[in-house]
């Protein structure tokens, strides 16, 4: 199988390990990976601030880098979701303004085949116990676009569950955001960082090394308030731990 790595701009430019490691995963399940060099942004930056019109030339882009491959995986529920479920209704919009169906054609194609990681290795792939090996204490934070929008659900999970050496520990109040929302944690600056610290307060009382999100986005604000608060613990994406093997571990 022959499919397409969306990095997104934050893993792109600030977490590049996330984008080694889905490689490294994928490729030793056998699938082959390509790494489109034209990728950009997908718009969602320019969407959620209210610049839906500017986010349009992007989508345009994304589809025509990537609607040759049969599938695309992101290791990024937020970008994703971008894609599943608001190029769809960006289509509509132009439709109802009376722009015609060509922006709803020409996205269409790319956004069944887009997955975020842990959706493509359970439901694609068929597999949760894809050979690694990662012996801490971790727990997991299901990100807001990934239970929300996409329904990622226990993927993420049974994946963990699956891996030789890990202990996975229930966090209190999994399903509440952890305050980032993009641009939400500069415009609600406050908010937001009492959201961050409940949820590290809550991870701490795991008694857990690592958090594990599958959303790097989540995680920077997370992995801020951790340092912050002189919290011992590490934010760590999903991909990194599930690319781990006994030969060679992750940090």
């Amino acid at each position: 199988m022959r499919v397409a790595l969306f990095l997104t701009c934050v893993n792109d430019t600030l977490y590049p390990d996330t984008g080694r490691a889905v490689v490294k995963l994928l490729t030793r399940l056998g699938v082959e990976v390509d790494f489109p060099m034209a990728q950009t942004c997908c718009g969602q930056a320019h969407y959620n601030t209210g610049y839906r019109h500017e986010a349009e030339p992007l989508a345009r882009h994304f589809s025509d880098v990537f609607g040759e491959y049969e599938a695309i995986v992101t290791p990024s529920g937020s970008c994703g979701a971008m894609v599943r479920e608001l190029y769809p209704r960006m289509g509509e919009r132009a439709r109802a303004e009376g722009r015609g169906d060509t922006l709803a054609a020409t996205l269409a194609p790319v956004v069944p085949k887009t997955y975020e990681l842990t959706e493509f290795l359970v439901d694609v792939l068929g597999v949760t116990d894809v050979g690694a090996y990662y012996p801490h204490q971790v727990t997991y934070h299901p990100t807001c676009h990934g239970l929300r929008s996409l329904g990622l659900g226990d993927r993420p999970r049974r994946l963990l569950q699956a891996v030789k050496g890990l202990e996975l520990v229930e966090l209190p109040g999994a399903e509440e955001c952890c305050g980032f929302g993009g641009t939400f944690a500069l415009k609600n600056a406050d908010v937001s960082a009492a959201m961050g610290t409940d949820k590290v307060r809550n991870a701490e009382s795991t008694g857990a090394e690592v958090l594990c999100a599958a959303d790097n986005s989540c995680l920077m604000h997370i992995g801020g308030t951790m340092a912050r608060l002189s919290s011992g613990m590490r934010p760590v994406h999903i991909a990194e731990i599930l690319a781990s093997t006994e030969e060679e571990s992750a940090v």
